[in-house]
């Protein structure tokens, strides 16, 4: 019989910071954003108006897995509602329970959750990756616990598939593109010279947990010089919104050997960033950005060819290049995948009814969708 025992304040998480890891080594497709450092640094930054629900599973006095959530207020057309959901606040592409055996956590997870207080209007599990187990174990888990859903799609996100040698993954992309890459190569190697410097520690264990803040301060540079610095609204490294923060993971990044920081260098100044996280062979495109003085030559589109083909020859297997700007990601990406989501809409508010009724739509809308990419 499952156990559940639930941990509201970040602080008592300490005490389940070995056990953490270890059910995170024993993941599927595991990525930074699954951390505990990563989530007490979210906290920190960004949890002052949320409540945390961390739900730790243990059978016979061992934890089989781990469920991290939260409780966070949000604008919806039908007005302000409290949503329980994973604590990733869309800063990577996909989450979801910690431990070998997902479907177990997250059923008694949500078996707890149909008997505890309800402390939300919308149960909202995102960020569901269609192409491995967690959608279907997600639905099953849901309707097994008695929660009616809706499946719909939250996002999307551009793939790079690594496989076999760089020649065949180049010979796959549009030939007017490459001529034109090779030609701005030409043309930034006559402005000087061009160095690609890539740093990506083991961490502590292997004794390089170094964050190289050189390193990072120039990719500050250069977002401050690219067309988002001087964005309102933006949020890449030099903004101050998240500037703080993301400095704060970039230390816990570097000490566990999952940070991946490249740079593109003109006669020794910066012009061109991509800063990731990596696990386990798979690569995520945090931010990236570059000097837009030089937009012509292309820089950031330089980089990324130099970052594939490199991230190749190193074993990674996939880079998920994020959300948005797909015109631009399409060129490198073998495809786009849709980021799931499955929704739950308590009866007892009739405010979320209403919105009930627009997902409703949306979900019909998704499986369409869904069905003639292969996702459904």
């Amino acid at each position: 019989m499952a156990e559940v025992h639930e941990i509201n304040h970040p602080d008592a998480l300490g005490d389940y910071r070995a056990v953490w890891d270890d059910r995170l080594d024993h993941t599927a497709g595991a990525s930074f954003f699954l951390s505990l450092d990563w989530l007490l640094a979210y906290w920190r930054h960004f949890g002052q108006e949320q409540r945390l629900r961390v739900l730790v599973v243990s059978s016979e006095g061992q934890c089989r897995g781990i469920l991290p959530l939260a409780v966070r207020w949000e604008r919806t057309r039908v007005g302000r509602v409290r949503v329980l959901t994973y604590p990733l606040h869309d800063w990577g592409s996909f989450y979801g329970p910690i431990g070998p055996d997902p479907e177990s956590t997250l059923a008694a997870g949500l078996d707890y959750l149909r008997a505890a207080p309800r402390d939300w209007d919308l149960l909202e599990l995102r960020w569901i990756d269609p192409e491995g187990p967690a959608d279907k174990l997600t639905g099953r888990a849901l309707e097994a616990a008695g929660f009616a859903t809706y499946r719909s799609v939250w996002d999307r996100t551009a793939i790079v598939d690594l496989a076999g040698p760089w020649e065949t993954y180049w010979a796959s992309r549009s030939a007017g593109w490459r001529a034109n890459l090779r030609r701005d190569e030409r043309r930034l190697a006559r402005r000087g010279r061009v160095d690609y410097v890539r740093y990506r520690p083991r961490g502590d264990q292997a004794g390089e947990g170094d964050p190289r803040w050189d390193l990072y301060d120039a990719c500050e540079e250069v977002a401050r010089r690219s067309w988002q610095g001087t964005s309102q609204t933006g949020t890449t490294l030099s903004h101050s919104s998240i500037r703080p923060f993301l400095r704060e993971t970039h230390v816990a990044a570097a000490r566990r050997g999952e940070v991946d920081v490249n740079l593109l260098y003109l006669d020794g100044q910066p012009l061109a960033f991509s800063y990731n996280y990596h696990r386990g062979g798979r690569v995520y495109g945090l931010r990236t950005g570059f000097d837009a003085a030089l937009a012509r030559e292309s820089p950031g589109s330089l980089l990324h060819a130099r970052v594939l083909r490199d991230g190749l020859a190193r074993g990674d297997r996939l880079y998920d290049l994020g959300v948005g700007s797909m015109p631009a990601k399409r060129r490198f990406a073998t495809r786009v995948v849709p980021i799931v989501r499955y929704s739950h809409f308590a009866s007892a508010s009739p405010r979320v009814q209403l919105l009930r009724l627009r997902r409703w739509f949306q979900a019909r809308a998704a499986r369409r969708e869904l069905q003639g990419s292969g996702h459904a």
